[in-house]
């Protein structure tokens, strides 16, 4: 995910066609076998690491990509030849359409003899995360004396309703990395906790107790989410989430997986930090 692009972006994939439907859990091909393979990393900013060193040398400095992120960590792990075109600010819409100059539309680069995918996306569609994390702390900055959810009473159901209108995109797009990857194992990567289960670190992460309750929630929804669709469309869903709970934001340097809002480590605000993507990358690896 991003926050700096898309501010203000809107649900961009209506133009999404699929050359094919009906996937099903049992068109994932048994053949396919990590040792050797070829690996395609699609997804945002949780997949592409920014500013996580060493850069990536081989991606657009415009999609913030390490080499020290998820694919690159995992693709090592398991002897498998990586292409990663994932991309700081990509929304699903820019799995068919070019994101920046220069940048082709990550789609492009999957073929008929790739054995694995993975694709990290969703959290920038409907500017859900950059509302709910920077909207809300915006609103809650002004409530220090920690009363209340404020956010919650501001945008109440609206992201849930967002992210239960996404799910159509999301399966649209599982659909087409089967048409266009089809011997390939596709696995949907899940966000990891951003926030404590219980209480608030404010003004680390500046959210009042309830909102911290209330943005726990939006996260499990988009994670449910892309479950329920992973499963619906052929795909493998690696949960992120429960093995990184107790290394939230809100814990010391040393224990956190991801930065809070002013970063101390080589990581952007709100995203995963190196430890976050090696973590990440041990739930993949153990998927795959």
């Amino acid at each position: 995910m991003n926050f700096v692009k898309h501010t203000g972006m809107s649900l961009a994939v209506t133009g999404l066609v699929l050359a094919t439907a009906g996937i099903c859990s049992a068109s994932i091909p048994a053949s396919a076998a990590p040792g050797g393979g070829t690996y395609v990393a699609l997804g945002d900013s949780y997949t592409s690491g920014p500013l996580i060193a060493p850069a990536s040398p081989t991606a657009s400095a415009l999609c913030a990509q390490s080499a020290a992120n998820y694919p690159h960590l995992t693709a090592a792990a398991l002897g498998l030849s990586l292409t990663d075109v994932s991309c700081a600010g990509a929304t699903v819409s820019d799995m068919t359409q070019s994101q920046y100059p220069g940048v082709p539309p990550q789609f492009d680069a999957l073929s008929s003899s790739d054995s694995v995918v993975t694709i990290g996306i969703g959290g920038n569609d409907d500017n859900t995360f950059i509302t709910a994390v920077a909207g809300c702390s915006l609103i809650d900055i002004t409530d220090p004396e920690n009363i209340g959810a404020p956010c919650e009473a501001a945008f109440g159901g609206t992201f849930a309703s967002n992210i239960a209108s996404d799910a159509v995109n999301i399966g649209t797009a599982l659909r087409q990395v089967h048409a266009l990857a089809p011997a390939a194992r596709v696995y949907v990567v899940g966000y990891p906790d951003i926030l404590p289960l219980h209480g608030n670190c404010w003004p680390q992460m500046p959210l009042t107790t309830g909102d911290v309750a209330y943005l726990n929630g939006v996260e499990k929804d988009l994670n449910a989410m892309l479950e329920q669709q992973a499963e619906a469309n052929g795909a493998t869903f690696v949960d992120t989430y429960d093995p990184s709970i107790g290394h939230d934001a809100c814990q010391s340097e040393s224990v956190r997986w991801v930065e809070p809002v002013i970063p101390s480590t080589d990581a952007i605000s709100v995203h995963p930090n190196a430890a976050g993507e090696a973590a990440m990358a041990r739930a993949v690896e153990a998927a795959i």
